[in-house]
């Protein structure tokens, strides 16, 4: 037995593939009948554009944790944060899975921990991959999913979306029980197929 699904490959990465990455992850959302969007944002763009184009569905837009970029810093904007509430979306903030203590000491000691190794690992399939696995972990621990049911994931390089994939999410204490089911679309920048 099995399935042939189309995978959209965008010839470069970025907020210019937005507007599609989010009509084609509705697509497949509803077609598997998934409720649950994760949706990677660091200042809020994003997560209130897709609070606003999926209405009916569950949105839970993961941001950058407290100090990510700058201390003391909240990079999700208020104005964002209100969009976002004001559409029934929710925000989950937290530390990154594939990040925090361990890279306190690759800073400090200038030597990789195991998880920055695994984020290194998942960007060869591209950075909107690697953030998919690290929203899915932490929502997971925040308790915004479960990790019995798949949920559609979308993020971005940089800016935007240009990554939708679909998965089921696990706790970081169970990294290796995540299981990534299908890929919508993402970035394959220089490239083109025949």
């Amino acid at each position: 037995m099995e399935l042939t699904k189309l995978i959209t490959y965008f010839l470069t990465p970025g907020d210019v593939n937005t507007r599609r990455t989010f009509e084609l992850a509705r697509e497949r959302a509803l077609e598997l009948e998934i409720k649950t969007i994760l949706v990677a944002s660091s200042s809020g763009n994003t997560g209130a554009l897709a609070a606003e184009f999926f209405t009916g569905f569950e949105v839970i837009v993961v941001s950058h944790s407290v100090g990510f970029r700058e201390a003391n810093l909240q990079e999700l904007t208020d104005d964002n944060r209100k969009k976002i509430e004001l559409l029934s979306g929710r925000i989950l903030t937290a530390t990154h899975a594939l990040g925090g203590v361990n890279r306190a000491i690759r800073r400090k000691f200038n030597t990789y921990q195991v998880d920055e190794i695994i984020a290194s690992t998942l960007k060869i399939f591209g950075q909107g991959m690697k953030v998919a696995f690290e929203i899915a972990l932490m929502a997971a621990d925040g308790g915004a999913v479960r990790t019995d049911r798949p949920v559609l994931c979308i993020t971005g390089t940089n800016t935007g979306a240009d990554t939708a994939v679909v998965l089921i999410p696990a706790y970081s204490q169970s990294f290796f029980d995540i299981q990534l089911m299908e890929i919508i679309c993402l970035p394959s920048p220089g490239h083109t197929f025949k």
